[in-house]
């Protein structure tokens, strides 16, 4: 790290006492707990599988910086809440993200620059993006030490606003400004597919080819479990629901109102419109019917639901092939299906998801994918050795304050690296627990 006086910033007094401050503390980190996504990264072999998928065409002879070392760098950063490649200016010094990608801490050997990283993202074909995307899957399911006997695959759309000129880059009517749109799938609260698309589609554009893939991966794995498919009105395509009836999945997805539909719960609506005036309060009433949409080929069982709020009605209608009565079906099934909007806002809004800026549309998908490993290892660490704690249900964010934005002071000498933490960090036994249960023997 190059050593420059810089002149001191000045603060208010304390008391008698002038209190400056500078960047000259020297080899200091305001993230050692990366150290704990090294080892969560070390269980799984995340990032070595990353590596595999992608060909280096670099000539080994010129090579400073490995391309395993530059996956990390990028994949541990967004993880620390760094988003911008411009960050790696500065970054590519600190030495916990130095040795939590492979590097031994050296003053004379940074990690790779802006540039570096940001030819690595330009050079990504589609057919590394796709093996690269089948990683999702295989974690999901090496993830089990047994077979569920059922799982239940969330799919959702979302918009990423872009503001630039990029490829695929269109004007959505329905988010009013111009976006990508890409396609989610969960499984709880791990991520099975982070699909990039042009924002000029339909939102159900793909999710039946994902559907295929998926499937047949899971079950080549698991052959006997039970697979439900759960979205909102925007997947409701007779496409998917007759692959799925074909196919022997389950299905539970939000169906549009229209004029037909509106008369079916006319009756219900009545009755909990009376049953509000009669009490003042909130009224919900389910009932069910068989509907055939112009393109169905046959009729399908819609779950009805009609409530009175005191903001006035409020209709919903669910498509299903499953028999649970209509509440419990609604309740208990469907509306769980907002648990993914809030896996989605972690990949948005703290992983950096919609950090897409990039010209061509196939580095915006490796960016998209970059957001989501990062995703998987912070997942894996709250499924795996936060399950007991405080943290046990933490969004990444809180993750990240707690556990891996702490200050040290970082020592190198022939024989080893030392961290020294902030003795002022409020969560040093959470640390510690998590540590040892990553490291129980160091070896």
């Amino acid at each position: 790290m190059t050593e420059c006086n810089t002149k001191p910033i000045q603060f208010t007094r304390v008391k008698r006492r002038q209190v400056t401050a500078d960047f000259d503390g020297g080899r200091l980190t305001s993230d050692a707990g990366v150290l704990l996504l090294r080892e969560v990264d070390r269980r799984t072999g995340l990032l070595d599988a990353i590596n595999a998928c992608l060909p280096d065409p670099r000539d080994p002879r010129y090579i400073v910086h490995q391309q395993r070392e530059m996956l990390a760098q990028r994949i541990f950063s967004l993880a620390l809440g760094y988003e911008d490649l411009n960050d790696q200016q500065t970054l590519r010094d600190d030495p916990a993200l130095q040795v939590a990608a492979g590097k031994a801490a050296c003053e004379d050997a940074p990690l790779a620059s802006p540039p570096t990283l940001c030819r690595l993202e330009n050079r990504v074909s589609r057919k590394t993006l796709v093996k690269m995307s089948a990683l999702l899957v295989d974690h999901f399911l090496a993830s089990h030490k047994k077979p569920p006997a059922e799982i239940v695959l969330d799919f959702d759309a979302t918009d990423d606003p872009v503001h630039g000129q990029q490829e695929g880059r269109f004007y959505q009517g329905y988010y009013r400004h111009y976006c990508f749109l890409p396609l989610y799938v969960f499984c709880g609260g791990f991520l099975l597919c982070a699909l990039l698309r042009p924002s000029n589609i339909d939102g159900a554009k793909h999710a039946l080819a994902v559907t295929k893939l998926l499937v047949e991966r899971i079950r080549r794995a698991w052959p006997e479990v039970k697979i439900t498919i759960r979205g909102d009105s925007g997947f409701c395509r007779w496409k998917l629901m007759r692959w799925c009836e074909k196919h022997g999945i389950n299905y539970v997805l939000g169906l549009g109102r229209n004029p037909v539909l509106e008369r079916r719960i006319a009756p219900l609506m009545e009755e909990a419109e009376a049953a509000f005036a009669a009490s003042g309060e909130k009224q919900r009433l389910f009932g069910e019917t068989e509907y055939a949409a112009g393109t169905w080929a046959r009729p399908r069982r819609v779950v009805m639901k009609a409530e009175r709020l005191l903001e006035g009605p409020n209709r919903r209608f669910v498509v299903t092939n499953l028999t649970d009565p209509p509440q419990a079906l609604y309740d208990d099934i469907y509306v769980q299906r907002g648990d993914m909007e809030n896996r989605i806002k972690e990949q948005q809004l703290m992983l950096f998801a919609d950090r897409t800026s990039c010209h061509d549309f196939l580095a915006n998908q490796f960016r998209l994918l970059l957001s989501s490993f990062a995703y998987v290892l912070l997942h894996a660490l709250r499924e795996s050795h936060l399950a007991k704690t405080d943290l046990a249900k933490a969004q990444v964010s809180r993750i990240r304050i707690v556990l891996l934005k702490i200050a040290a002071r970082v020592t190198v000498s022939v024989r080893r690296i030392v961290l020294h933490l902030s003795s002022s960090c409020p969560y040093q036994a959470l640390f510690r627990h998590v540590a040892t249960t990553l490291v129980p023997d160091p070896g």
